[in-house]
């Protein structure tokens, strides 16, 4: 899956998205200059790759909105989290709005995925803090079923990250390589009880694995790891959806070679689907004519194509001139409103 440079297509991204490899965009802010741009940019994509083609965003609330208004401006979910202390009702029917919310805006226009929720517990790191919805495992698990259950009821799939656990390193990794060391048992009981607790509802549908090394388990980390995709989470957990690595361009990313040797190192993993956000990274990679192609009847690419979203929204009209939204926006705003959030 590769990022794009702008708000329109550049040669280079022909180039990218028509490579055989590629079966999927990811888009950030350099992407999105007002809704109408944007809605050209996913026509485009779509009318040359297809409607399989994965269309992908981090639109989590807080700190994580790629897309700034007419979308909804969401709370990071760490206020989902501090509401449900004092009123547990409040809390439930703020995470499902904001789940559909969320899901349904970017559906509307051909957008798929976003990649959320986050399954990480707010304990310390430079990185997740609200992004998680509580330093509480029990809580999170809790919290992130309702959310991906309101994911679903919108036509989107989930993807829960990142597996095994971010949020307890306090190391940044986009910036630098975070290690947990602390023991397996340790790991299970804490971090990585929500992921444990969703897998076997059925809630998520793609996982995301981290760049950190819990060096107790294994020296590579997660997204490399065979020990934590295929002994851990494929054998162990019985998890059978998409398995995504975190992007390939991170600094903590770099520390098994260049952007081949990271992409094997996916591949020797047995990793679904590698994310490489900048579309530089991605030209470097398919300069190499060595790199292994998937079939096109893979197992892999029918796998991924299943995270296709399927919208409840019409695409003839935009978002907030449907009922359906009218109505979810307008509960959104009367319950801020009530628990004085502005």
């Amino acid at each position: 899956m590769t990022g794009i440079e702008g708000f329109k297509l550049t040669q280079q991204d022909i180039q990218n998205l028509n490579h055989p490899l590629t079966c999927g965009a990811i888009l950030f802010k350099r992407n999105y200059q007002d809704y109408h741009q944007l809605v050209a940019l996913v026509k485009h994509i779509k009318a040359m790759k297809g409607q399989d083609f994965i269309l992908a965003v981090d639109q989590e609330g807080g700190r994580v909105i790629r897309f700034d208004l007419p979308f909804t401006q969401l709370p990071p979910l760490g206020l989902i989290g501090q509401i449900y202390h004092t009123d547990k009702e409040a809390a439930k029917a703020l995470c499902h709005l904001h789940a559909w919310l969320m899901a349904s805006e970017l559906l509307s226009i051909g957008i798929d995925l976003s990649f959320a929720p986050v399954l990480d517990l707010d304990n310390g790191s430079d990185v997740i803090g609200d992004r998680s919805f509580s330093q509480d495992k029990n809580l999170v698990a809790e919290l992130s079923e309702i959310y991906g259950n309101s994911m679903h009821a919108a036509g989107m799939k989930t993807t829960a990250k990142h597996y095994p656990g971010h949020g307890t390193v306090k190391a940044d990794s986009h910036f630098e390589l975070p290690t947990d060391e602390r023991p397996e048992a340790e790991l299970m009981n804490q971090d990585m009880y929500p992921f444990q607790q969703l897998i076997p509802t059925g809630c998520i549908d793609a996982m995301m694995l981290s760049h950190v090394i819990y060096s107790q388990v294994c020296d590579l980390p997660a997204g490399y790891s065979k020990k934590w995709h295929q002994e851990i989470l494929r054998k162990k957990q019985k998890f059978n959806g998409v398995s995504i690595s975190d992007d390939l361009g991170m600094k903590a990313a770099e520390c098994v070679g260049n952007i081949q040797q990271r992409y094997q190192a996916c591949i020797d993993a047995d990793i679904d689907l590698t994310l490489l956000c900048e579309p530089q990274l991605c030209t470097e990679l398919f300069s190499n004519n060595r790199l292994k192609y998937l079939p096109r009847n893979s197992k892999k690419l029918i796998k991924i194509k299943r995270l296709r979203g399927q919208s409840t929204l019409s695409a003839v009209r935009p978002f907030w001139e449907q009922y359906r939204w009218q109505q979810a926006r307008k509960a959104l705003v009367t319950l801020m409103a009530e628990i004085k959030i502005n």
